[in-house]
């Protein structure tokens, strides 16, 4: 793997000592994957937010990057966080959780990045344009960016997406290259146009190809429904780009004869559907995985409008503070059933102390509920699991 004299010194240590961590776990990554070299980014999205997922361990080690002079280069913005900040008691959060989450936020602060804690950024806190090399973690946003928006990244994890955004740069291989970015398999998608079944389009391939760059015909998602369709594909499989034909701006003029076709119908929705589904009733509902939209949150409201809560589940209504800001009016309704949470979701949240059966119309949190937050899995449609509490 070739560096360039600046490349090295900073490995050398030339720079402090945070800037040659990150130099180290960058190309001892490349030298992995087999980069050749490195490639600038123009900015970056980190995980590893939440005290529940990185604990003591994770923390230690934010605190040496910051003790070791780790500044970010690029426009860096990070993932949800196990709390809304100014609403934690509301989550059953233990004020030892919480004082070490706002230190976490505190430490990525004083290194430059951007503490809005969302998994929707490219909505509007850190939007790529085409061609834009980054360096993204979260699986449903950087698969995002990849394929909607045709910046280019790898499925990053945090630590590798934070030593990206101390260095403003990043291993070339994978998804950075154009052969990677090409088609491996097309879909023939035959459902409707609610989210919840592009969602459940999603978790269908993810289970049946795993990995891979599917080629879509048959719908024509918009951001909305792209944005839950690429979260359930990387969670019930491993894919961080799709191309849909007519839609996506790298679907043009690929060749995509010779590849296998898989058609997906009603039959493999409903099995994708009843897979997920482990539970009877639930005692939380939580919406917003990935976060909410204006558009999601104007469905909710009308849905709720006028009506009265009923029953003894909790819900959640988990977005981005900026979304939040933009919806006063909605947000008026819908907190008359449960709290309007920013900054969070109920995956990073340490729900399994007041929790064991949820309910979400998400079918990337239906993958991840059971095996990071012990909870049996009410998966439906947001009007369906509205008429639960309303």
């Amino acid at each position: 793997m070739e560096l360039s004299k600046g490349e090295q010194a900073i490995l050398n240590g030339e720079s402090g000592e945070g800037p040659r961590k990150a130099m180290e776990l960058i190309v001892a990554l490349g030298r992995i994957y087999g980069a050749e070299g490195l490639v600038d980014i123009t900015s970056a999205h980190l995980s590893g937010a939440s005290y529940k997922t990185i604990g003591d361990g994770g923390l230690l080690y934010l605190e040496d990057m910051v003790a070791g002079g780790s500044k970010v280069k690029v426009p860096s913005t990070l993932n949800p966080i196990g709390m809304d900040r100014g609403r934690w008691g509301e989550m059953h959060i233990s004020e030892d959780f919480a004082a070490k989450q706002l230190r976490i936020v505190e430490l990525y602060g004083k290194m430059g990045v951007r503490t809005t804690c969302s998994c929707t950024p490219y909505l509007g806190e850190n939007v790529p344009k085409f061609g834009d090399h980054v360096a993204w973690a979260e699986s449903s946003a950087l698969s995002m960016v990849n394929s909607m928006i045709g910046a280019r990244t790898n499925r990053e994890g945090g630590p590798g997406a934070l030593a990206a955004a101390i260095l403003g740069k990043t291993a070339r291989y994978g998804y950075h290259l154009d052969e990677n970015r090409r088609p491996t398999v097309i879909i023939d998608a035959s459902i409707g146009d609610s989210i919840f079944e592009h969602s459940l389009l999603g978790q269908a391939v993810g289970s049946r190809i795993g990995g891979g760059v599917p080629y879509f015909r048959g719908i024509r998602p918009d951001m909305d429904q792209a944005k839950t369709m690429a979260g359930a594909m990387a969670a019930s499989g491993a894919v961080a780009m799709f191309h849909v034909e007519g839609v996506t701006p790298e679907a043009k003029g690929q060749d995509v004869s010779g590849l296998e076709v898989i058609t997906i119908g009603d039959d493999e929705i409903r099995e994708a559907r009843e897979r997920l589904n482990t539970a009877d009733g639930v005692q939380l509902i939580a919406l917003g995985c990935p976060h909410l939209s204006e558009r999601e949150m104007k469905e909710i409201a009308g849905l709720l409008k006028g009506k009265e809560k009923k029953g003894d589940a909790e819900i959640w209504f988990c977005t981005s503070e900026s979304v939040r800001a933009r919806c006063p009016d909605e947000v008026s309704i819908m907190e008359r059933f449960g709290p309007v949470l920013a900054d969070t979701c109920m995956v990073v949240s340490p729900i399994e102390g007041a929790f064991n059966r949820t309910g979400t119309n998400s079918c990337k949190a239906g993958n991840y509920l059971p095996t990071l937050c012990s909870q049996k899995v009410m998966c439906r449609d947001i009007a369906d699991l509205l008429r639960v509490i309303s």
